[in-house]
């Protein structure tokens, strides 16, 4: 299951909760039982986040250093030696929050862990970097009826070469907001990893643990939304309402538009009696679901999955208005009005969709309007 970067926990289920975010008691379910842990758990340093083993380091210098002259070269050679069978044979895990030492040892990491990483190496081989962060991304994987991911937050390596950035994305069926990857500080960075790491001890139920790398990641960044929203979420399991409710308003005022600490704020307003406040917040989420194109698209998915194409081609239609150059919107458009029968606007986004979606995706949406094209002489045929 993809996790993104940034962990926005939920205290419950909405209707675009991240797959990544945790529950605290869905309907029908128990939530995680805690874990009893008094001992203080072993945070690494900065210093200890980014280090590169030596063992590593004689690697980087072998096949990379020394083998290539040009950042150009060294940047293909650096891609080869983490991914090649000869070199790491890095593997993907979604749970693997790990440093670079770690992911040396266990040849494996997630999206964050492999940016901090491909940062770290790529200076020491003279590549300028630096580690960059994207508001919302959606996923595809596998089809895009059925596994798409909508997650709050990503993070990935830019790459400098005269004056321009490139970008370095371990998942490659993504797709960011307008704004893009924007460059982020160490300091942001680390707070990812160790918002990261509470999220996942506390998926656990550790939330001794938990309670210390969130700690750690606002003593980088106090200004990180998501991880005040994980902290409420966190003394909410405690039972400490008056904490959890700091915690959220402090995630509000930091970012009065993120999905996850609206839907949290507004769950906990209801247990607190406090029903206007909640429903005061419960309208915000929808405005800004509304003006959110991610948000627009994963409930046309729902409702297409739920076979109700009337309002799935309403949600899609509201995407593409607000992202009108997202391919795969103009795409799951065109799915709907398919599906609805209504054929030629069917085929004018399929075009649309090609149109945008460049030369990787040529050959994929010309066989969609082939088929689209032998299915209409089909049916002409028939009458």
């Amino acid at each position: 299951m993809y996790r993104p970067a940034a962990r926005s926990v939920l205290l419950a289920l909405a209707a675009l909760a991240a797959p990544s975010a945790i529950a605290l008691n869905p309907a029908g379910t128990e939530a995680p039982g805690i874990v009893a842990s008094t001992a203080a758990p072993t945070i690494p340093t900065p210093q200890q986040v980014f280090a590169i083993p030596p063992a590593m380091l004689d690697m980087l210098r072998t096949q990379v250093i020394s083998r290539s002259y040009s950042r150009e070269q060294r940047l293909q050679a650096l891609v080869e030696m983490i991914f090649d069978r000869h070199g790491m044979d890095l593997q993907y895990d979604a749970d693997a929050t790990l440093t670079v030492s770690e992911i040396w040892q266990q040849r494996r990491a997630n999206c964050l862990a492999f940016t901090l990483m491909f940062v770290a190496l790529a200076r020491e081989a003279g590549i300028q970097a630096r580690v960059q962060e994207v508001g919302q991304v959606v996923s595809w994987y596998q089809d895009q009826a059925q596994g798409l991911v909508y997650s709050v937050g990503h993070v990935n390596a830019g790459v400098g070469f005269a004056g321009r950035f490139a970008t370095v994305d371990l998942d490659r069926n993504v797709l960011y907001d307008r704004r893009g990857p924007l460059p982020i500080s160490q300091a942001r960075a680390l707070a990812h990893f160790y918002n990261n790491r509470g999220a996942e001890r506390m998926a656990g139920g550790d939330l001794v643990s938990a309670r210390a790398f969130f700690i750690a990641a606002l003593a980088q960044d106090n200004s990180f939304a998501a991880t005040w929203n994980n902290l409420g979420v966190l003394e909410n399991r405690k039972g400490d309402t008056a904490a959890a409710r700091r915690a959220l308003e402090t995630a509000l005022r930091l970012d009065g538009r993120q999905d996850a600490a609206l839907t949290n704020a507004s769950a906990l307003y209801r247990k607190l009696g406090m029903d206007a406040q909640a429903q005061a917040l419960e309208q915000r989420l929808q405005s800004v679901q509304r003006e959110d194109p991610f948000a627009q698209y994963m409930l046309g998915a729902e409702a297409e999955r739920a076979g109700q194409l009337d309002q799935a081609i309403r949600y899609y239609r509201q995407a593409v208005r607000l992202y009108d150059t997202a391919h795969q919107f103009h795409f799951g458009l065109a799915r709907v009005y398919f599906l609805a029968g209504q054929l030629k606007r069917a085929d004018r986004e399929l075009l649309r969709a090609q149109e945008l979606g460049g030369a990787p995706q040529q050959a994929r949406y010309q066989a969609k309007l082939d088929s689209l094209a032998r299915w209409r002489a089909q049916q002409q045929a028939r009458r």
